[in-house]
């Protein structure tokens, strides 16, 4: 039975970036593993700031960032499926954040992700996890009754 896998950017930039991790997110991520993998439409933004800014640092030389870039978009394009920003994720983005501690890009990722839970929670429970290396994230996350991951506590072997 085919696993359904929320991202947010923490955790999905170690598909793309070596980082304690990582390792678990490619098994998860990788197309033989048949699992879906869904994203948060402002995820592109938030990968390709993430991208610039370890560019910035020089964590990543411009080759690297090139190389990342390039697979993110490509997976982007034939692997993810994209939740939309619209309206109505906009007003419940807004009542996360006064409900709880969040930023407002992590509010609008859990937004996302609880409206795809909805659907599964009904149809195929067990089988939708929210992943992210956000530990707040997650905990609010569990408090809506979702499943979560954690790629920190898989680390690279």
């Amino acid at each position: 039975m085919v696993k359904t896998y929320f991202f947010d950017t923490s955790a999905l930039v170690k598909r793309y970036i070596t980082e304690i991790g990582s390792d678990w997110v490619r098994t998860l991520t990788d197309p033989q593993s048949d699992n879906r993998i869904i994203l948060a439409r402002i995820t592109w933004i938030e990968m390709l700031s993430a991208y610039s800014r370890l560019r910035r640092e020089s964590t990543l030389d411009e080759t690297a960032f090139n190389i990342a870039l390039q697979a993110f978009e490509y997976d982007w394009d034939t692997q993810y499926q994209i939740v939309e920003f619209d309206k109505t994720l906009a007003e419940q983005a807004g009542e996360l954040v006064q409900k709880y501690p969040l930023r407002a890009y992590d509010s609008v990722q859990l937004a996302s992700s609880l409206k795809i839970h909805r659907i599964y929670a009904q149809v195929a429970a067990g089988l939708f996890v929210f992943v992210s290396a956000d530990e707040r994230l997650l905990a609010v996350a569990k408090s809506e009754n979702m499943s979560v991951e954690n790629p920190l506590e898989h680390p690279t072997t």
